[in-house]
């Protein structure tokens, strides 16, 4: 029976080009227990089984649902590279693989990648041409004895605490495109509020004399704007925009204006050579005090922090429209945005958040890795983190909800310890990020242990549930003491506060399950308080017994609907009336499995009243009062 085409949207909205094919959808595959399959003659052979890509072999929707552990898998599929495509180059991408992934066409080797969260590419020039066929063989490691960036993935079978199922092999969309001998390769887009302009870089894969590359900015009411740049000179030629003041629409929360774009390569005859489709906007970051300001006010950021998982996928939303809701169901209890969560999530739920006006903080995918070494953890510090989260960057850079970069989370080195791996991939992917992207504020790690001086923003995470031990634990920031997270000894592990920029990007957290509370009502033994648990919670030093896979969160469980309430209106409260504080990132969308400590169910149903939570975030924050007043 023919199965419908999963996710068959273009995967890539900031350049497509009209000559590409959606490859998701049955494949060959066979799970390979010892990583023996090369030598057994997986690569030559049919597969046993099938697969629905793009979804992992854990996940329902993929049709396997193999949750234990898998060293490797393998994938095969067959395709008719389309004859329209003569002259141009077939180029095979994939969204994301977990973990370390090897691709075949025709038994050529065409694609080595390391790292579970970012895309990469083949040309198959030369292996598989327009009209022929290209038999594609993948191979994906992901042994849970790596040390490897997995984010919220567990290293032990069950899912427990803040850890869950395994995403194994493709997650994201396998798709492939036809570009000519010269083409386009991902853009670059630089917007100045201040200039009223935007400068688009536009990487070429080869520079011919006479060509020239065509930049069209278009809008509302008519506006277009064109731009010219020789394209022999300069590998990346950069196009300047002027924007006419009555044509200038910054991007907001209130106003997410997108310009559309084409890119053209021209030869010297006028002659289309590459085309590509993409949009833009014009907006702002900047940092004054303990401000953040875009488009040169202060906005609070109220954000909620987004796991990015669903029960039947996984990692993998089922649908395009379940990015959509997610940012719906987000915006309806009265947030402006989200810290996504340890993981690099799809683009496209990222272009969702450009069209909708969503504030978006990126994050890479590393939660334990300072415990590598302890039972349960296999997260180390490597080069592998540096790259891809470069590769990260690299495809995030245009996209103008992303308000803020957030490496690594949760790190726990010591200030006195000999230095440490870690200690240097923190620099470096802190320095990496700034070079990469200067436009955008960065945080060394979110949480925990701050170690560089020069880090753009500065915050710590508190389950503390009593709204008023809550206040009288953030007022110190007043004074420049805020609230810091100690060791598990308790004692200081990062560098002193220097006046940047403040957050609690974690907090709340609130456990309420309905049906668990009543249980518990009846057994008030079997209500389990984890308040003074929170460090061995956020190490991962705990014991993955029944009753916590069962369900979690922070602090005493509330008894009621009217308790869960009010405890979210005292918290939020504290941080909404301090005027030293920029914003705040409440723990969390949705419940995970046993956490239930999400605004909504996982799976997306109501669970709380709406309304009343949005009522709670609708008023100002005094630091937009303030600077109101200030501007005034």
């Amino acid at each position: 029976m023919a199965t419908a085409l999963p996710k068959p949207e273009h995967p890539r909205p900031q350049l497509v080009r009209e000559n590409w094919v959606n490859l998701n959808g049955m494949w060959e595959f066979e799970i390979d227990a010892g990583d023996s399959g090369l030598e057994r003659g997986l690569r030559n052979r049919e597969l046993s089984s099938e697969i629905l890509v793009p979804f992992a072999p854990e996940t329902k929707l993929s049709g396997v649902e193999h949750v234990d552990f898998m060293e490797a898998v393998w994938y095969r599929r067959t395709v008719t590279i389309p004859e329209k495509w003569i002259g141009q180059r077939a180029i095979l991408h994939f969204g994301a693989v977990d973990h370390d992934t090897t691709v075949w066409v025709n038994d050529v080797e065409v694609a080595r990648h390391r790292g579970g969260f970012t895309p990469f590419s083949a040309d198959l020039h030369g292996v598989a041409e327009a009209g022929s066929e290209a038999t594609i063989v993948v191979r994906a490691r992901d042994s849970r004895h790596e040390m490897q960036a997995r984010g919220k993935q567990a290293t032990w079978y069950n899912n427990t605490h803040c850890q869950y199922t395994r995403t194994t092999g493709i997650w994201q969309t396998v798709w492939m495109e036809a570009v000519p001998e010269v083409h386009v390769r991902r853009l670059r887009m630089s917007p100045n509020l201040a200039t009223s302009s935007l400068t688009v870089e536009v990487p070429l894969s080869q520079n011919r004399a006479g060509h020239v590359v065509q930049v069209v900015l278009g809008g509302e009411d008519g506006f277009e704007l064109t731009a010219l740049s020789a394209a022999d000179l300069d590998l990346a030629p950069s196009v300047h925009l002027a924007i006419p003041a009555d044509s200038l629409r910054p991007w907001s929360v209130e106003d997410p204006y997108l310009y559309d774009l084409d890119v053209n390569i021209l030869d010297r005859d006028g002659a289309v050579v590459d085309h590509v489709q993409s949009y833009a906007a014009v907006r702002s970051v900047a940092l004054d005090g303990k401000t953040v300001r875009i488009n040169g006010r202060a906005v609070f950021q109220r954000l909620i922090l987004d796991q990015g998982y669903w029960p039947d996928s996984l990692m993998t939303s089922p649908d395009d429209a379940a990015l959509v809701k997610d940012i719906e169901l987000s915006m309806s209890a009265g947030f402006n945005g989200a810290r996504l969560h340890e993981k690099v999530f799809e683009e496209r739920f990222l272009y969702h958040a450009d069209r909708m006006g969503y504030l978006v903080w990126g994050e890479f995918g590393d939660w334990g890795v300072s415990g590598a070494g302890t039972v349960g953890h296999n997260q180390a510090p490597s080069s592998s983190f540096v790259a891809q989260w470069l590769e990260a960057l690299q495809r995030d850079f245009n996209h103008p909800s992303i308000i803020g970069w957030c490496p690594l989370n949760e790190t726990h080195q010591a200030l006195h310890d000999r230095i440490t791996v870690l200690d240097d991939v923190t620099h470096a992917m802190y320095l990496a990020t700034k070079l990469a992207d200067p436009t955008r504020p960065v945080i060394d790690a979110s949480g925990y242990a701050h170690r560089v001086r020069q880090s753009d923003i500065y915050d710590s995470h508190s389950y503390e549930q009593n709204p008023e031990k809550f206040r009288l634990e953030q007022a110190g920031l007043a004074d420049d003491r805020p609230y810091l997270n100690l060791s598990f000894q308790k004692e200081t592990i990062s560098i002193p506060y220097a006046g940047q920029p403040f957050f609690v990007s974690e907090f709340g957290g609130i456990w309420w399950n309905e049906e668990e509370a009543a249980q518990a009502a009846q057994n008030e033994a079997a209500a389990i308080s984890y308040g003074d648990r929170e460090d061995d919670l956020h190490s991962g030093v705990y014991e993955a017994g029944a009753d916590l896979a069962e369900s979690w969160g922070y602090g005493e469980r509330v008894a009621t609907v009217d308790q869960f309430h009010t405890r979210f209106k005292g918290l939020c409260d504290v941080l909404l009336d301090d005027p030293n504080m920029f914003g705040y990132c409440y723990t969390q969308l949705t419940d995970v499995f046993q956490e239930k400590n999400g605004l909504f169910n996982f799976d997306r149903s109501t669970k709380l009243d709406v309304e009343r939570l949005r009522s709670v975030q609708a008023r100002p924050a005094a630091i937009e009062l303030l600077d109101a007043s200030r501007i005034k």
